[in-house]
Order: C-alpha cells, then structure tokens, then sequence
C-alpha cells in the first residue's frame, strides 16, 4: 500500500499544534474532503463535526469549519459527543461527510481527526489516499465564490438524539432497575450522555470522570486507567463497573469485586448471548490479531468461528461487511455491534453487557470469565526513530520465535499506527516460554532502537 503522509491506523492524529496536528493541516483537511465529497450537483451539502474535550478542540475544529465553508459545505456542530454518536449523526443528517476531533484515549496533549462518509462507516485507505493528494495540491482553485460559502450552525440537541438512540438498543423487556453502576467517562465525550442514559434506564449511577477540563481527559481515569472504576465500585458496593475511553468508543468492565473483564471475554458474552437467542449472524465474531486464542477455542467448541483481521477497528468493520457479521472488535475494547452502529461504540456494547446481567440473576462476577484465556503478554517498545522491524537481527530473533512457539501458540509484532511504538504480543500454553519470547524480542527491537 502507499505510504500515507497524514493518515494513521485511525485517522489523523499527533500531538498537537505539531505537524500533522496543526490548524494548518486541518484547514487542509476541510478543504480537501470537502472538494472530494462535494457532488457538483447544485444543492446545499453537509458536514457535521464532534469532538471531545481537549484544549486542542478548540483550535482543530474552527480550521476545519474554516476550510469546509471556503469550499462551500454547509457545517453542523455537535460540541462534545463520542465518536459513534458523530457516526450515527452523520447518517440521521444525511450529511456528505462526518468528522471526529479526537485522539480517543492519548493524553490531552494530543488530538486527532477521524473522517466518515454518508454511510456513517469510516473512510477507506483508498479514500484517505485521495484526501491526501488533495491536501498537498494547490487548493485556491477549489475556492467557492462569496456568495457560495458555507453556513454553520450548532445542532444542540445532539447529546439528546445520541441518547435516545442508545435507549432503544437496550432489550424492551428489561428495565436497570435494582442495578447500581459505577460509570467512568473519562473526563471525555460521553460525560453528559453515558451516565444520563443509563439513569434514563432506571440504574442507579455512580458517576465518576465527568468533570472535563480540558487538560484531564484519560488522565488516571478511563478505560486506559481502570484503577478510579475498580476502586469506585468496591467503595460503593456496585454491581458492575463501566469505564470508557477519551471518544468513547471503547470500553473496560469490572465485576462487582473488581476485576477487570477485557473486550474478548465482552465479545465471548455477547455472542454466546445472541447465538443462544439466534440473533448472531456470520457464523462468528470478527476480532484482531491481537485477540486471545481462549476466545478463537470458546467459539470452535459451539461452532462457531473467529474470523481475525489487522489491528484497527475499522478492518474488524470492514470484514463484517463482507461476512454479514454483527459481532466484532478488539481485545482492547472496541466493540462493534453492528445491528446498531456502524462503527465501536462502549456505550452500547455495555447495554449489551448490562441486558445479559439483568436477565441472568447472577453476579457480574458469574459471568466475567467466559472462557480461559491462554497465556498472553503484551509489551510497548517505544524507539526514536528508524524502523526497528528491518532491522536483521530483529528479524533473526522473530524467527527463532516462531520456531520455538511450533504451531502452540501465536507472535504478533508490529509498529503502532498512532504512536512511536513497537507492539510485541506473544500467546502460548507455556506462560515461561511466552515471557521468554518477548523478552528476547524486546531486547533486539531495543538495541535496534538505541
């Protein structure tokens, strides 16, 4: 594929007022999409822009406003809303184009933009390349004339219509009466909408990361932060724990003694549900290379089958495109149900989690172990610079890995699309032989680095 000078894994996204995350690029960005995504035709088109609670917000979304209108699109703003909620909106509107402002869990010290079509779905690599070549051409000719230029406006009933929709994903025949549930939004989007639309279901709701700043999204809360949830729901003797992300469209749960159940045990639940109710379609889940092998031996032994796709929730989408699935997602919590929403959202998939609860009659507890997991670690190498993959005795040291691993297990290592990263994940039923691994690994990509 070519390589791309802007977009990542999702999106746009850096630290900001650095390159790629300036107003200058997101000017761009308007500019460009809003020419590609303008029909010719001669009626009025749209775009509608979310974003989260950054500092950064501020400055990315009037340089997007700004090349929009220069074009001639019309804009819609959300203010604060999570990232599927832009998704939905994006459709609801009939709008051209639907943009995120947000670097989902990072720190406040980073932004970022995520762009969907009309359809709600995020673009294609294809589409980002298209984007790209037009933000780095000259973009004075694209100029609409004075009398042609955008009009913006703010839609303020979007936190409302979000919550209405995720209402009426919730079983009809259940209310969350009698439940008391720690909800952490992570100082992020679904501050106002998560906590409300689980009280508007009768739960009694414990709210905690709903104080934005501007400078404390993620910051020691969220599902990148368990610890404040975990803590939260044993002080209060909940029933369960919800922590979302920055965008909200990843969750992490937590029984009621605290612990932390992970998205393949969610996406275990959820399937194992549905397919008992005949609601799962594709014959399966669609998840990540990075998703337990527990998960894939769950599923073969209801026959069922776990179809895997590369890192990033929007391949996880585009495979249950093509497969007619309705259940897929990360091992990090993005939970994608898509008989409701078109892209992750950890709002929903809670609901999903909560309807299971509420009709067992057991313990969170009961239900958070759904399969085995086999032995499996992650480590974050973080270098400078260069591409420590190349590198030969890297490659040398993977190999013998993968000899050594013989068939009994699994070795994923790859660059991180947002962050200068590189990603060393090794499962096997030898827990010594899988700490080995990635010691060895992360020991060549280190002096690789240096």
């Amino acid at each position: 594929m070519t390589k791309r000078a802007y977009f990542g894994t999702d999106g746009i996204r850096g630290e900001a007022n650095r390159h790629p995350m300036t107003a200058e690029v997101a000017l761009r960005v308007g500019m460009a999409a809003g020419k590609m995504f303008m029909s010719g035709d001669e009626r009025r088109h749209l775009v509608v822009i979310g974003k989260d609670t950054r500092l950064s917000g501020y400055m990315i979304e009037p340089a997007l406003v700004a090349g929009f209108t220069s074009v001639g699109m019309d804009v819609r703003l959300f203010g604060p809303l999570p990232t599927p909620g832009v998704a939905m909106m994006t459709r609801s509107l009939r709008a051209d184009l639907g943009v995120m402002i947000s670097a989902s869990h990072n720190a406040f010290s980073d932004n970022g933009i995520k762009l969907f079509g009309p359809d709600g779905y995020k673009l294609s690599d294809e589409k980002e390349l298209e984007i790209e070549a037009l933000m780095d051409e000259g973009l004075q000719q694209n100029l609409a004339p004075p009398a042609a230029l955008g009009r913006v406006q703010r839609i303020d009933d979007s936190q409302a219509r979000y919550i209405e929709i995720a209402k009426a994903t919730f079983p009809r025949r259940l209310s969350l009466s009698g439940l008391r549930i720690v909800i952490d939004c992570a100082n992020g989007a679904a501050y106002k909408v998560a906590p409300e639309a689980l009280h508007e279901l009768g739960a009694e709701v414990i709210r905690i990361g709903v104080a934005p700043n501007g400078f404390n999204i993620n910051q020691e809360c969220g599902s990148t932060a368990p610890a404040a949830m975990q803590k939260a729901v044993k002080e209060y003797r909940a029933d369960i724990g919800i922590a979302l992300d920055g965008d909200a469209d990843r969750l992490v749960i937590c029984d009621e003694k605290g612990t932390i159940i992970d998205g393949d045990q969610i996406m275990a639940l959820i399937a194992g549900d549905w397919a008992r109710r005949d609601r799962l379609r594709g014959g399966g889940v669609v998840a990540t290379v990075m998703s337990n092998l527990g998960l894939e031996r769950f599923l073969t032994a209801r026959q069922l089958k776990l179809e895997r796709t590369q890192v990033g929730d929007r391949y996880v989408m585009a495979r249950m495109r093509q497969g007619d699935f309705n259940v897929g997602g990360e091992q990090s919590g993005h939970l994608i149900l898509s008989d409701f929403s078109t892209t992750g959202d950890g709002l929903l998939a809670a609901l999903q989690v909560l309807a299971v609860l509420k009709e067992s009659d057991k313990p969170m507890s009961a239900l958070a172990r759904q399969f085995e997991p086999v032995p499996q670690r992650l480590e974050n190498v973080r270098f400078a610079g260069g591409k420590p993959l190349e590198n030969d005795q890297v490659k040398a040291v993977m190999a013998d890995a993968e000899q050594r691993l013989n068939g009994t297990g699994r070795l994923v290592v790859r660059a991180s699309g947002t962050e200068p990263l590189i990603r060393i994940m090794a499962e096997a039923d030898d827990e010594k032989l899988v700490n080995q691994v990635i010691k060895d690994i992360a020991g060549a990509v280190k002096k690789a680095a240096a």
